[in-house]
Formats: C-alpha cells, structure tokens, sequence
C-alpha cells in the first residue's frame, strides 16, 4: 500500500476510496503544499441524490475536513444533455423549471457534511449552466473541440460500450464529455480547481478534462477516482428491489434509511462503516471482526452512524428505537412509514390485499396473495391466512393505527385519518 504524505490521499485510502489517479505522486505534492480546491460534479437528473452518490460527497467531507476547498458542481447546463456513461438510451430530456426543481432538492443532502461559504476552504456549489449556456457553438467548435480527437473519444468506455452493444448514441451524447471537460477547464479559470473526483464510470470523461485543462491553460490538473461500488450481492450500490435509497428525508424517511444500512450484509459491514461513517478505523476494525449474532451490533452503529450523518443524530436515535419497538419489543414503532386512511373506510372494512399495495408493502394483489400463501403477511404481528380478510376498526391501536408487516424486515402503519 502506498504511504502519502498529504491526510487527505492517505484519509482516502485507508477508508477505500480510491481506484485511479492520474498521477498519484503529483498530486500528492500538490495537497501537501498547498490547499486545492476539487470539484465533483452531480446532474440534476431528479429530485434527491441516492446512497451510490453518497461516496461521492463523503470524499467531499473528507477533502475539507483535511484542509482543502471542495466544489459540488451542480450540472444545470450537462443535465440539459445527458451523461451516457453506463446507459444504453438516451436520458430523459428535462424542462428549466424540473431541472432548478432538481437543483434545489440535490442541495439538501450536502447541507448536513459540508460547510459552505466564501472564504477559506468553505464548500462552493457553482451551477455549469451559468457558462454552458452562454457558449456559442462555432466558438466551441473552434477553441474547445480543436484538442479532441475522435479516435479517441470512441475508446472511451461511455461512448465505446455504448457502440459494442450497437445502441443509438445521439450526436448530443457525444458531446457530453466536451462539455464536462471544458467544465474543468472553466473551474479552474474561477476557482483554480486542480482535482477532479468521481466513480470509475467517469474515468474518460475526468482524463479528457485534464488534457484539456494542459492543452487550453498549460497548467497540471489531476484526475482521481472510486472503485465501482457494488453489495457483497452485486446489486449496484444505492438500489434495493423495492427501488432507489434516496438520501432526502420527504423521499425516504430516516427509518427507511436506517433500515436500509441495518440490513446490509454481513460481508458488506466493514467497508461500509469506512465509506459512509466517520468512525475512526480502530473502532471500524474492532467492529468488522465481530462474528455470529453480534454482527448484528455492528450493523446498529453502521445504520445509526450513517443515518446520523445525514439525517441528525436524533432523528438516527429515534429510528434505531423505532426498530428496537418494532423488532425486539414487538410494539408499533411510531416512525414506521405510515399512510393515512379515513374513518369511512376502516367502518366499511379495507381488503389486506388493498391494504399491503397501498401501503408500499406490496406491487400488486398477485404478490400479497403469494405471500399470504407463504406465511409473510401479518396484521398487527398476527399471521393473515385469508386473502380476503378485512381491516376495520377493531384493529386499530389505542392510537389509531394498524401494524402491516410483510416478512421480517418490510413494514407500516395504516392510520385513521386525525388520529393521534
């Protein structure tokens, strides 16, 4: 393993963020004599980031708490495009208003790890869009697209795998890793960026910017990189069957999100305390080396601690007791997901086959009525073996509220609308 003279390499290192640089040996002279400011750029392709985007930000953490300026790109202007790294279609084209929708909402996951403002190393958030848009396309084509070789740019892998498996690639998508390189060049000219981060997807797309970044301004600029991040299963990471972790709290609640990092796999704890906690690495490797049942400690702290980091620590603590209630006492955690149901329908009676899809436990009738056959559906902790079972008022708790549990780990709250 490489020693590094800068804390923030070797910080990335011990904590395994990094793949690739473009010159590990430069860059590291360059963080250990001087602060660097270094960007990661993020579109705005929804309204929240997901947990594969949260490594991206956590090197951001780290690149300021060890001294340096980070910059959170927001990709007003490239979302207009559409990266085609890892995708076999064009992406959906965005209007102004879905897209600053978008901006606003991605902001939100970067407020709780990094410090903005405008002196010293605070975090920036720029917006690409205020230098894309502006650009004219002869002039590009004449001072940016004269240092790009063709040849080249098809052996990229975003472009290149795209062409193997003979998918349509617009003469837009093409372009995209013009403009995020010229995006390098233009940080640097404002904000003197000399790194730029990302995943191993965005490996030809950064190096195209540090090219570009010698050949426009004659100065050294550095690429560096993430592992492609994956579970112990290979489901890609920030994804789960039930559809994408998000990091906002009104797209995901903080108990989803403790769940989510709660059940992680065994073999997945160790790597996971290290990429998305800021617990220092003894602890981390005292609690990777537990074996059996307490195991299952270690995934406590690794959701609470990940949870804590985003969400508060009282929001995380409130949601390591909800499941605590919910899972080992049995009770109704009341920070389960919930829907609200007016008092109408409990009289009348709700179907539980209704009941579980409305809930989001569920994607359809046909799956509540497999898993009734299975053993998995319960109401209130009581096994349903009827699929045309009712819910009525005589479920509800004493505070209005009906416990759905699909299996061990899925559930939530049916409450009757103005209930406490």
């Amino acid at each position: 393993m490489t020693t590094f003279r800068s804390d923030f390499l070797n910080t990335l290192q011990a904590r395994g963020f990094i793949h690739q640089i473009s010159d590990p040996e430069g860059l590291d002279n360059l963080l250990s004599k001087e602060m660097v400011s270094a960007y990661i750029g993020f579109d705005c392709t929804a309204r929240s980031l997901h947990a594969g985007s949260l490594v991206q930000i956590m090197m951001l953490y780290w690149l300021q708490q060890t001294g340096h300026r980070p910059i959170a790109l927001m990709g007003g202007g490239t979302t207009r495009i559409g990266d085609p790294s890892g995708r076999d279609e064009s992406r959906k084209i965005l209007s102004d208003a879905e897209i600053e929708a978008n901006k606003q909402g991605i902001r939100r996951a970067f407020d709780p790890l990094l410090h903005f403002g405008e002196s010293g190393n605070d975090a920036i958030m720029p917006d690409n869009a205020d230098w894309l848009l502006k650009l004219n396309y002869i002039d590009v084509l004449r001072d940016v697209g004269r240092h790009f070789s063709v040849n080249q740019m098809i052996q990229r892998d975003s472009v290149r795998l795209r062409l193997e498996r003979e998918q349509h690639l617009s003469l837009l998508e093409f372009n995209y890793m013009v403009l995020q390189a010229y995006d390098y060049v233009e940080l640097h000219r404002r904000y003197g960026a000399r790194l730029q981060m990302g995943g191993s997807d965005q490996w030809g797309n950064i190096v195209s910017g540090v090219d570009l970044g010698r050949r426009m301004e004659q100065v050294e600029m550095f690429a560096l990189t993430t592992p492609l991040l994956t579970t112990a299963t290979g489901a890609k990471m920030g994804k789960t069957a039930e559809g994408a972790v998000w990091l906002n709290p009104d797209m995901l609640s903080a108990y989803e999100y403790w769940q989510f990092w709660r059940n992680a796999a065994d073999a997945d704890v160790g790597r996971f305390l290290k990429l998305y906690t800021i617990l220092p690495l003894d602890e981390i490797e005292r609690l990777a080396a537990l074996q059996g049942e307490e195991i299952n400690e270690a995934k406590k702290i690794l959701a609470t601690e990940a949870t804590a980091l985003l969400h508060g620590r009282d929001a995380a603590k409130h949601a390591e007791e909800t499941a605590r209630r919910t899972f080992e006492a049995g009770e109704t955690g009341e920070a389960l997901p919930s829907i609200d149901v007016d008092r109408s329908e409990f009289e009348a009676g709700i179907g539980v086959l209704s009941a579980f899809v409305r809930a989001g436990l569920a994607t359809s009738n046909g799956e509540v009525r497999r898993l009734i056959r299975g053993g998995g559906i319960k109401v209130n902790d009581t096994p349903v073996s009827d699929e045309r079972a009712l819910i009525g008022l005589s479920d509800l708790s004493e505070d209005g509220a009906v416990k759905l549990s699909s299996g061990r780990k899925k559930h939530a709250l049916l409450r009757m609308g103005g209930a406490a």
